[in-house]
């Protein structure tokens, strides 16, 4: 991705997304409407790190669901997998979308963008 489509991208989710969202709360409350209302549930996903709060494993394929009933971070967006006979929340960071549409594709890619090393919420 080029300097400028990151800077474009950079104004269209502020511009879109995080409009009038000025604290870290406001912000994640603000993404996590926004990524309830473009994704479209359900879609298959890929574990693409191993994390400390998930089970999951790198290269796991899952059924995301849906996202979870509260925001449990500001840091972190939560989805609920299917794995094993159980639902629950993973971060959305900790995954990759597999052939789904191009609002939810868009959606989780603006979130990972935005999310980045350690995020820039809070």
């Amino acid at each position: 991705m080029t300097r400028e489509t990151d800077e474009e991208r950079d104004k269209r989710i502020r511009r879109e997304i995080l409009t009038d969202a000025y604290t870290a709360d406001e912000q994640a409350i603000s993404w996590c409407y926004h990524l309830e209302r473009e994704m479209t549930f359900p879609f298959q996903a890929r574990c693409i790190e191993e994390r400390t709060i998930s089970p999951l494993r790198e290269g796991e394929e899952v059924p995301v669901v849906g996202m979870t009933d509260e925001v449990v971070s500001s840091r972190e967006m939560f989805v609920l997998v299917e794995w094993k006979d159980r639902e629950f929340g993973v971060p959305l960071s900790q995954l990759e979308v597999l052939d789904v549409d191009q609002d939810t594709r868009e959606a989780v890619d603006d979130w990972h963008y935005w999310n980045g090393d350690g995020g820039r919420l809070g």
